[in-house]
């Protein structure tokens, strides 16, 4: 009936509305599952075992589909079906229109979940592209098409401070922020450490000396620290967020390649930006799913030519190769080629 947002679709599963077909799609993936896990428990609550069945959408059978779609629920008031990730893209063309053909005659006893969880359903665009389009046109006519785009950690602020709030402790938006920013915007994340942190605060405020002390800080933001550092060539701050990496015990090849990443995607940004390309150009053509990484590159890329990207590079990558190929000291390496990436010239 209509493309709705998450509060619209959780009001409505609180008062008991449930539709035929739900469309649930977006960045952000956990808030994709959890979603689809509220909408399960409404249409059969604990009775999952005989209630609800799972379809991959990778090798979807039609008429299986169809068959389960008219079977009567067992012990719950609704009969459920989840299918993650049907792809109209990679299907044939009349499997598409069968299975359109399918969704138009759910029967009022049946509640079909479409969830997509491994790939871009917008492909880097403002809605959803291509063939899919046709599914998800379906759901905002018959049922509900719902999006969970990742928020920013200042959206996400105030929920954290509401939620924080409803459990007897309090949290001033600016350290609700960092705890976001530290989560990298994963709601799952948060909620897990919302958890830990109400349960420690009790009905004391959550400070910032409390989240420093409980929360891990997500090893990829500390690496867009430090790549933050090497472009405006602060040395103290980039020795510190490397220090901070080798601290948290990541794996040397974990580190190496997280910063080799975050390089290869501000050098991607930079020749997108000489070349006349911006965002989504970017996301499409590198197949990427998370738009604040390039939103990253792009910003930090902007004080750092593509020269001197180029050799910030090429000194990651001949660093993987020394650790790979001697018996050298990691964390000297490491450090070595930090100082070597502050030496380069824009």
């Amino acid at each position: 009936m209509a493309l709705a947002d998450v509060r619209t679709v959780m009001t409505q599963l609180k008062k008991g509305e449930l539709h035929r077909f739900y469309y649930l799609y977006g960045r952000n993936i956990s808030g994709v599952e959890a979603l689809t896990k509220e909408i399960i428990k409404k249409a059969v609550g604990d009775n999952v075992e005989f209630a609800l069945n799972k379809l991959s959408g990778t090798n979807l059978d039609v008429s299986e589909f169809r068959d389960l779609t008219e079977m009567m629920p067992m012990l719950s008031e609704y009969n459920c079906i989840l299918v993650n990730d049907y792809n109209c893209e990679t299907q044939r063309e009349e499997t598409n229109k069968a299975l359109i053909e399918a969704i138009k005659e759910i029967p009022p006893q049946t509640v079909v979940i479409f969830n997509i969880t491994g790939f871009d359903v917008k492909e880097g665009k403002k809605s959803v592209q291509g063939k899919n389009k046709k599914l998800a046109d379906l759901a905002v006519k018959i049922g509900i098409a719902c999006e969970q785009g990742i928020k920013t950690p200042n959206e996400l602020a105030k929920e954290i401070a509401s939620n924080v709030s409803a459990r007897g402790s309090m949290i001033t938006l600016p350290v609700a922020r960092e705890l976001a920013e530290m989560c990298l915007s994963d709601t799952l994340l948060i909620s897990n450490e919302i958890d830990k942190l109400c349960a420690y605060a009790g009905s004391n405020e959550i400070t910032a000396e409390i989240v420093h002390t409980l929360v891990s800080r997500q090893s990829d933001v500390t690496v867009y620290n430090l790549a933050d550092a090497v472009a405006v060539f602060n040395k103290k701050a980039a020795f510190d967020a490397l220090d901070e990496l080798i601290a948290q015990r990541v794996n040397r090849g974990v580190i190496l390649g997280s910063i080799y990443g975050s390089f290869i995607d501000m050098y991607r940004a930079a020749c997108a930006r000489t070349s006349g390309k911006g965002i989504p150009e970017v996301m499409n053509d590198f197949s990427y799913k998370w738009e604040f990484k390039v939103k990253n590159a792009f910003r930090d890329s902007s004080r750092m030519s593509v020269h001197r990207l180029r050799s910030c590079v090429a000194i990651l990558r001949d660093t993987a190769v020394q650790l790979n190929s001697t018996a050298c000291d990691e964390k000297t390496a490491l450090e070595q080629a930090v100082i070597k990436m502050l030496m380069t010239k824009n």
